[in-house]
């Protein structure tokens, strides 16, 4: 496992499968699924990710998701896999990663090996987006962590002369 150090925080890098094949998520999280099942609903999928039916729709619609398979009455099928890559879009979102950008993501991925240089780039791009707003956050939180003893010593200095008068 390499590790690097930017901006103060440490982030940890997982290894490729060796395989060469994009897993979308390394190691993929354990999902609350039935051992052995590999095909759900759209309603257990909103059940396991939390996003809303019409959000599943909108993935495959922009080519976000890959186009999911249909049972013989039409509906929907999700796969262990597409729970994977729902799992990394999440964490994309979570990123700050727009839209466009993961789709484009998506297309590269299904483009095969060609492109990993073009989404190495892209991941690369928004994990600086990453470091910086981690950066942004640590010196809104120290701000918050000085107000905070500011007016927790202010309560106490406040305290004391009461404290000592009724005694």
């Amino acid at each position: 496992m390499t590790v690097t150090q930017t901006t103060a925080v440490t982030i940890e890098k997982t290894e490729e499968a060796p395989t060469g094949a994009d897993l979308c998520s390394a190691p993929p999280r354990r999902h609350p699924r039935p051992d052995g099942q590999d095909g759900y609903t759209i309603s257990e999928v909103v059940a396991f990710t939390g996003l809303t039916a019409h959000t599943l729709r909108w993935y495959e619609r922009i080519g976000l998701m890959p186009r999911v398979d249909r049972s013989h009455t039409g509906q929907r099928r999700y796969t262990n896999s597409d729970l994977d890559w729902l799992d990394l879009v999440g964490k994309l979102r979570l990123t700050g990663m727009p839209v466009a950008d993961m789709v484009r993501y998506a297309e590269l991925v299904r483009e095969g090996e060609s492109t990993y240089g073009e989404r190495c780039a892209l991941l690369e791009a928004t994990r600086r987006d990453v470091l910086a707003r981690i950066a942004e956050l640590r010196d809104t939180l120290a701000v918050l962590d000085r107000k905070i003893s500011f007016y927790a010593d202010a309560t106490e200095r406040r305290k004391r002369p009461r404290d000592a008068a009724n005694s």
